[in-house]
């Protein structure tokens, strides 16, 4: 719930479990000509599929020595939404709802050698609102991550594909290419440091579609290994919008808690964070007429619970409070729902 699916693969239970493989060089080591790359990647990945996946099937059949894992999740949940809103058109409809969640993800994890791995995956998520069902809304994403290891440093590159559709209709399709740098600085600090690149069109709305730049950084502080610790980041975003009105700058502070422990002899997980965001507009709004600023504040807390070795039980809330001089995009929002998952 809280976390979104580019955080989630920043986790350090994660990356270690994959051996960093979420993990990238910095734009810092980047020749300026590195800025090419994200068009050459979004043409073979957009107009070339077929290229794609012979490209992925060499790698993963032609390495006979490596390992190679497959893992998969299911998911089905019940959700209420207190303002059902649509956050990319700033807009909201002040009345709550409840929604029927389902999700699938598939995952091929292959070591190339003891240094170097990569990964495929496919995530399919969907929820589908009682009353307001023109607002169902169901999000593919495809990824593709490499990463090697240098002791005591792991970098690599990210690339994510998204595509969400409202109600069945195409609404927003978002490319996200990502390299980044991280490792252990001591015994307890875990560092990762990150550029961001990122192209996003939404359907019908011409003028929202931009490419955006941006910094992400985070830090790990270890109380007791895995099973508590703390997670201070910081993320900076520029955005470049078809139409000048859409035009930002965000900062993003953020800080997240987590504590694992047993639970009827399963390590169960009890997670907290709080999320800070502004946002400044760099030309005025016609229908306020001037420039926008927003102010973001969100907390949410988790509860993962495992039942079986194959079944986890999943408890969420969250609050959001959203303050901006632009009317449609000034509201508050609860969410609390529950899921159960399916790992193989």
């Amino acid at each position: 719930m809280y976390q979104s699916v580019t955080e989630a693969s920043r986790d350090p239970a994660l990356l270690l479990r994959t051996k960093g493989a979420y993990c990238s060089l910095p734009s810092l080591f980047i020749d300026l000509q590195f800025m090419r790359l994200p068009d050459l990647l979004l043409s073979v990945c957009t107009q070339h599929p077929r290229v794609l996946v012979q490209v992925a099937a060499l790698l993963f059949i032609g390495q006979t020595n490596a390992e190679t894992a497959v893992s998969g999740q299911l998911g089905l949940g019940y959700e209420y939404d207190s303002n059902v809103s649509v956050d990319e058109l700033d807009r909201s409809s002040s009345v709550g709802d409840n929604g029927l969640l389902f999700s699938a993800d598939l995952a091929v994890d292959h070591d190339f050698t003891d240094l170097t791995s990569g990964s495929l995956s496919y995530s399919y998520s969907r929820i589908d609102y009682d009353q307001f069902d023109f607002l169902s809304r169901e999000t593919h994403m495809l990824g593709a991550n490499l990463s090697s290891s240098w002791d005591p440093v792991t970098a690599g590159i990210n690339y994510f594909y998204i595509q969400a559709r409202l109600d069945g209709d195409d609404f927003l399709t978002y490319h996200r290419l990502s390299p980044s740098m991280s490792g252990f600085v001591s015994r307890r600090w875990f560092l990762r440091a990150a550029y961001v690149y990122g192209d996003k069109a939404i359907a019908n709305r011409p003028g929202r579609d931009a490419i955006n730049h941006g910094g992400e950084f985070d830090a790990y502080y270890f109380l007791q290994g895995l099973r508590r610790y703390i997670n201070v980041g910081y993320v900076y975003r520029d955005e470049n919008s078809r139409a000048d009105r859409f035009d930002y700058t965000a900062h993003q502070f953020k800080l997240r808690a987590v504590q694992r422990f047993e639970l009827f002899s399963k390590l169960s997980t009890l997670e907290f964070g709080v999320r800070y965001e502004n946002r400044d507009y760099s030309s005025p709004t016609p229908s306020i007429g001037e420039r926008r600023h927003d102010e973001r504040y969100r907390v949410g807390v988790e509860l993962d619970v495992p039942l079986t070795d194959q079944f986890r039980w999943q408890l969420y809330g969250g609050y959001s409070d959203y303050h901006s001089n632009l009317p449609s995009a000034d509201y508050d929002q609860e969410v609390v729902g529950t899921r159960i998952e399916f790992n193989f």
